[in-house]
């Protein structure tokens, strides 16, 4: 513990003397990351290369433009790092196979967030009023595929399909009748809570009958992509967007990939058209985590990821949990409630109790509201950066399953929170991970 006081008291100490409420926030925070087990789909921890290089000078810089183009002088050494984070991004995505190679013609990695690459890929081609087909966001969708309270819902007329009330997969065929009906402009693939591959072929072949562009929003799942875990898009796709955390584990930002056709379209609707001057700090992480991407190692955390996923999901179906589509491809999983007589609100806060992060999740065709919903959403990207396999993850079963099944039992609870703080304890968060791990204390 006393070296634990001292490593907290030499770290950040400009920030500890300007801003000590700041300070003792982003302690919190390290504290809390360490002794909570993370099952957020959407989050993860970074390297510290990529915090590094977010913390850098690069946030003193403008850059307006694109390099070779600015409208501030002295850009030569962030010109850089945006070049670099562009081809990195274009090795990283490249389609190989052994019939062909499909090159990325085009990536912006200007865009602040992935809802934002979502809007840059819009405007570069449509106008307001345009339709747009995407999924319904209670099925999985993401709010940016045409929800009523998202701009993608005020700006556009949409349409939406989902997924089989059975199965809980996709239905490529009542997604085609629906597409043929509604006549969109653009059609959107992608998820933030589906389970299953993707078949972007099929979707592919929709758009081309119905004369639409596709955009295939890769958020959740561009680091099982890179990785050749799930199939790629962009052999398909018109527009390819990403958030770049998440599987991908770099900072918190976007990107956006398109065909040549539509290069100039996207730049200009980035900038000028949504943003002013790029985040140049965060470029550069960007450019950090695309090179990590790129290894080995990278892809064998991607296997790892899937496999944490498949054996999380198979303990808890084991113990009468329902998951919807029935289990998972990818990192993710949909837990529906029903059966066990809690709500996703009640399970998140029981989770919380013992030290599990989860989110409460609508499941489709839900009868509860989004601020209560039927379900919990349940991710391994960050529990396997930190270190978890298979034993920890029939553990975490163990545990969420004791939890909710007796969550007024205190005793239990208590055994519970020992049990995940012994986790925590045995896997630190370390390199890549936060801002420090075991080895530092």
């Amino acid at each position: 513990m006393q070296k634990l006081k001292s490593s907290l008291n030499t770290r950040n100490m400009s920030l500890k003397e300007t801003d000590p409420q700041i300070f003792d926030a982003i302690e919190g925070e390290i504290r809390r990351e360490q002794d909570k087990i993370v099952l957020i789909a959407s989050e993860n921890y970074v390297s510290k290369a990529v915090l590094e290089a977010q913390g850098s000078v690069l946030t003193n810089k403008y850059a307006e433009g694109y390099p070779g183009h600015r409208y501030y002088g002295g850009c030569e050494f962030v010109d850089i790092v945006e070049s670099l984070a562009i081809q990195r991004a274009k090795d990283l995505f490249e389609l190989r196979s052994a019939n062909e190679t499909v090159a990325v013609d085009h990536v912006n990695v200007q865009v602040h967030s992935g809802s934002q690459a979502n809007m840059a890929a819009y405007l570069s081609i449509l106008k307001p009023g345009d339709r747009i087909l995407g999924m319904n966001l209670n099925h999985g969708g993401h709010l940016t595929h045409g929800s009523k309270v998202n701009f993608s819902g005020l700006l556009f007329e949409n349409g939406y399909y989902g997924v089989d009330p059975d199965t809980g997969h996709i239905d490529y065929d009542k997604l085609r009748a629906i597409a043929i009906g509604f006549r969109p402009k653009m059609i959107v693939a992608g998820a933030s809570a589906y389970s299953r591959t993707l078949d972007f072929q099929r979707f592919h072949d929709i758009a081309q009958e119905v004369g639409a562009y596709l955009l295939v929003d890769i958020a959740h799942i561009a680091g099982l992509i890179a990785a050749g875990i799930h199939p790629s898009p962009i052999a398909y796709a018109d527009f390819v967007t990403s958030s770049t955390h998440k599987t991908l584990r770099g900072p918190r930002g976007g990107m956006v990939m398109c065909k040549g056709a539509y290069a100039k379209a996207v730049d200009k609707m980035v900038f000028p058209g949504i943003q002013g001057g790029p985040l140049m700090h965060i470029i550069a992480a960007k450019a950090v985590a695309f090179k990590e991407a790129l290894t080995d190692d990278f892809r064998q955390y991607q296997h790892n990821i899937v496999n944490n996923a498949k054996t999380l999901c198979n303990a808890l179906i084991a113990r009468g949990y329902r998951i919807i589509s029935g289990g998972t491809d990818n990192h993710l999983m949909l837990v529906d409630l029903r059966n066990k007589a809690i709500t996703g609100k009640e399970a998140d806060d029981v989770l919380y109790k013992v030290g599990i992060t989860v989110n409460k999740n609508t499941i489709p065709y839900d009868d509860k509201p989004p601020t209560i919903t039927s379900g919990i959403r349940l991710g391994t990207p960050a529990v396997t950066t930190r270190g978890f396999s298979e034993p920890e993850m029939l553990e975490v079963a163990d545990i969420i399953d004791n939890c909710l099944t007796t969550p007024s039992d205190e005793h239990n609870m208590e055994i519970q929170r020992q049990r995940v703080r012994a986790l925590c304890e045995r896997f630190p968060i370390q390199q890549p991970g936060a801002t420090w791990s075991e080895k530092e204390l």
